[in-house]
């Protein structure tokens, strides 16, 4: 068979009718974007959406963004850039082996972390005080893709980009339940390595109750958490109420190491340390450009009040943009190099 290019994108849909499980989202029956667009002739629509994010601008500053430390000096220490590989990795194998959309989950999972200040969820506590609007990482990912960089994607990356509240219990797709479960299996396993590597703990203090339920070894424990989930998936997925989930057992001890990380790591002695200086540096950063506006970027949408474009440049700065920008507008000479000190290798739950 042979088949041109103005073939390829409905030569993709006609194999996912094909091959996908009859619970999975299809390219073709997508609900669409905010401002309708003429097809691609190669890609489907949630293939255009990846694109959009992979080359969009606030993916690229992911890279310099606190995964769970602040600016290390370490060449191995995941960034939330890294992060959002490894989530992406781990969604795409569980939606191929589940048979649904592989694209949509891969869009899902790179966009999922774009809302995230400097500084992780330290930054976003703080900047959550500041701001009359509240800050939330998942709201602000939002704006990011539909306002700032305005790449009008689906509907159906948008809604898992969302996450799930109280007044939305539930996501459109399969797909998103994945990425949303997948983020949480992966944040927690290379944590633990993380924070090994930083020798603030070792393999032998994680609770024992755990380890014999998920395994000694990080690749032993997410190898059988994806395993887990996809029997229990499959299980689900063929009754009343299809669902993506962890076996109970595998649930439980999971949400176990979890809080484990929380007291232990996380909400460690040393975060109320940093946390003190990440809280004095975007203060003082947010009231300076609140003073001196003409120093935001000229790219924020000018109708915006002034506290909403202020919210918007804090929240797009990398940790060492963020670091530079309080050396250089409030610090004395003398005290610049000290202040990178300050923040180098400090935990950031």
């Amino acid at each position: 068979m042979t088949f041109g290019v103005m073939d390829i994108r409905q030569s993709t849909e006609a194999m996912e009718d094909q091959w996908l499980n009859s619970l999975a989202a299809r390219s073709a029956q997508s609900a669409g974007r905010v401002k309708p667009e003429t097809h691609c002739h190669i890609r489907t629509a949630f293939q255009r959406d990846r694109d959009r994010i992979l080359h969009s601008k606030a993916f690229r500053r992911l890279k310099h963004k606190t995964q769970m430390f602040i600016a290390p000096t370490g060449d191995h220490y995941r960034t939330r850039l890294t992060h959002t590989l490894e989530v992406s990795q781990v969604s795409r194998t569980i939606a191929r082996a589940l048979r649904l959309n592989e694209d949509l989950t891969e869009s899902i999972a790179l966009a999922h972390d774009l809302g995230h200040p400097p500084f992780g969820h330290t930054g976003e506590y703080i900047l959550n005080e500041l701001s009359p609007f509240g800050y939330h990482h998942q709201q602000q990912g939002l704006r990011v893709v539909t306002v700032l960089e305005n790449l009008n994607l689906t509907r159906e990356v948008l809604d898992g980009m969302e996450g799930l509240t109280e007044e939305k219990p539930q996501f459109l797709t399969l797909e998103a339940q994945i990425v949303d479960i997948a983020d949480r299996m992966t944040y927690l396993h290379h944590d633990v390595e993380d924070a090994r590597r930083a020798g603030i703990m070792r393999d032998e203090d994680l609770p024992q109750n755990v380890l014999g339920i998920l395994g000694q070894t990080r690749q032993e424990r997410l190898d059988r958490m994806v395993m887990d989930l996809v029997r229990t998936s499959l299980t689900t997925m063929e009754s009343d109420q299809p669902l993506i989930a962890l076996s109970p057992p595998i649930w439980d001890a999971m949400m176990t190491l979890r809080q484990w990380m929380f007291d232990h790591i996380y909400l460690a002695p040393q975060r109320m340390e940093q946390t003190d200086n990440v809280r004095r540096m975007l203060s003082a950063l947010y009231k300076f450009y609140f003073k001196h506006p003409e120093a935001l970027s000229e790219n924020l949408p000018q109708d915006d009040p002034l506290e909403r474009r202020v919210l918007d440049y804090i929240s797009g700065m990398t940790d060492r943009f963020a670091i530079e920008a309080y050396q250089n507008f409030l610090l004395p000479q003398a005290y610049r190099a000290f202040s990178v000190n300050m923040f180098s290798g400090e935990l950031s739950p």
